[in-house]
């Protein structure tokens, strides 16, 4: 009981946030996304690559004429 009253709270600060459109600063924005360079992220590393082999050169390794499709069977 009760659930009423704060559903419809939940709802109206729900409509509030969907419908609300601030003033965006473009030139602002512009500027923002015209600084950032390429370079800021970091190169991906995989850190366990070393401890792992991939996984076409373990298939190649386990059953090495597995690129056939026909069998001799």
């Amino acid at each position: 009981m009760g659930r009423g009253r704060q559903k419809a709270k939940n709802t109206k600060v729900a409509r509030e946030l969907k419908y609300f459109s601030p003033n965006t600063d473009l030139t602002a924005l512009q500027a923002e996304l015209a600084s950032a360079t390429p370079t800021d992220e970091p190169d991906y590393e995989d850190k366990w690559a070393d401890l792992h082999q991939d996984e076409e050169s373990e298939t190649a390794a386990e059953n090495p004429d597995s690129g056939s499709e026909t069998s001799s069977n």
